[in-house]
Formats: structure tokens, C-alpha cells, sequence
């Protein structure tokens, strides 16, 4: 009777094993649900920025416009109001690298080449990539276990890029109660470096939106804080303001 206990239990137990198995997520499906929710056409946001380093602290305060586009081109253009008029456009592109350019408070413009991705955009701790577009389809991603991060239940997905990499590698820690991204860490030649995270998420028009995002090193010695003062979706904005040409 005990080992007829023991072989039903061992039955039951291989079924749910199997039952869970069969409904894990791999870390592209997880990635595909984040990448399915909802978004807008056009997006319009006025923004603090705090860039805290050792020993100073600056303040910076910009606009960002962005806009989807049928061709899959999106475009996003970050205005400076103060302390200075910079600019930086940003053209994304399907299957290829995204076009950037920067334009000086001199009013010159100039292209960010590849090379320069990896480099801080005005003296913060964000860099030119962190400014570009993310398509799905340019990482491979694997699912690597589950942890909190910014207090919640997140499925943890490692994330490589599959060309012209300025990070070796992203985990990216996705809510399980609905798959939007709060956490991502980066890595560079396998060393952690930085961390970014949403918090303050709010849903503004049945979009998530988070109010004040975080990119921190990893030893502590810096972070950029990000405080959005407004948001408006899907409003009127013209192709023309986010052209190349509008930079002059």
C-alpha cells in the first residue's frame, strides 16, 4: 500500500513538473508580451534631468518628441531648454543602425558615429545608445530566473545584441503582473556597470508610463535621475520638426 502511495504521488508529482514545464516562458516570449504592450503614435513629455556625481550636482530641464511611423522608422527629437539649446535627433531604423545627430548650442550639427554610442550624452551617466531605439528582433534573449527588482516579481531575460554592440550584454527584469520592463542592468566586456529603473509607473491614456526613471552605476558613485513633469499621447506632431533639416 505505502510504495502504491509512493508510485500515484511520483505520478502525480511528474504531471505537474511536466504541466509547468510545458507553460514556461522562454525569454523571446516573455520579451514578445512586453513588446505587445500597449504604446502610442506620437508622444510629447517635458523632463528634469539630475546628473549627481561625487562632488557636484547639475541640473538640466528638455522636451521630448517622438513619433511611429508606418515604415517602422520612428523618430525621437530631445530639445534642451536649459541650461543650454542642445539637440539630439534620433532616427531608428528596422534590420539597421539608427541615425543620431547632435546639435551644438553653437547651432552647428553633427552625426554620432557607432564608434561614439558608447559615450555619455551631456556629461550624464546615459550614453548615445541608451538614447536610440530597441528592436526586438536585434538581441537574443534567454530566460535566467526570477527575482525582485524595485520591489516586484520579475522574470529576469539576458539580452545580447546581435551586431555593433556597445554593451556585451542586458538583463532586463520584466513584471510578471504585466511584463513591462523596471530594471535593466548593462554590462561592458562582461563587467556590470550600470543600472537603470522605472519607477513612479503610472498609466496615463492605457499606456505605462514611468514618472521618474534612475540610471545608476554600479559602484554607487553617480546616478541621472530623470523626473517627467508631463506626457501627452498621440497628439499632432509633424514629420518636419523631427527632420534633419529642423535642427538648423
Amino acid at each position: 500500500m505505502i510504495l502504491k502511495r509512493s508510485i500515484y504521488y511520483f505520478i502525480a508529482l511528474s504531471a505537474l513538473l511536466y504541466a509547468q514545464s510545458a507553460f514556461a516562458l522562454t525569454g523571446r516570449e516573455i520579451m514578445d508580451k512586453s513588446e505587445a504592450l500597449p504604446e502610442s503614435d506620437t508622444a510629447q513629455s517635458k523632463v528634469l534631468m539630475f546628473i549627481h556625481n561625487a562632488d557636484s550636482q547639475l541640473e538640466k530641464e528638455f522636451e521630448i518628441l517622438s513619433k511611429k511611423n508606418p515604415n517602422d522608422e520612428n523618430k525621437t527629437l530631445i530639445s534642451f531648454i536649459r541650461p543650454t539649446k542642445i539637440k539630439l535627433l534620433t532616427h531608428a531604423h528596422k534590420n539597421q543602425d539608427d541615425d543620431q545627430w547632435l546639435r551644438l548650442s553653437s547651432g552647428k550639427a553633427k552625426r554620432i558615429a557607432q564608434a561614439d554610442k558608447g559615450k555619455p550624452f551631456v556629461n550624464s551617466h546615459y550614453f548615445y545608445e541608451d538614447l536610440s531605439d530597441r528592436d526586438i528582433d536585434d538581441f537574443d534573449y534567454q530566460y535566467i530566473g526570477d527575482e525582485k527588482a524595485v520591489g516586484v516579481d520579475c522574470y529576469k531575460v539576458e539580452a545580447v545584441k546581435k551586431k555593433n554592440q556597445v554593451y556585451s550584454k542586458t538583463i532586463l527584469y520584466v513584471r510578471k503582473s504585466d511584463y513591462y520592463i523596471v530594471r535593466i542592468d548593462f554590462y561592458k566586456k562582461e563587467k556590470f556597470l550600470k543600472f537603470l529603473e522605472n519607477k513612479e509607473v503610472r498609466t496615463v491614456d492605457g499606456i505605462l508610463t514611468p514618472f521618474h526613471v534612475v540610471m545608476s552605476l554600479s559602484d554607487s558613485q553617480g546616478n541621472t535621475e530623470l523626473k517627467v513633469q508631463s506626457v501627452e499621447y498621440n497628439k499632432d506632431v509633424k514629420d518636419s520638426v523631427l527632420s534633419k533639416e529642423a535642427l538648423r
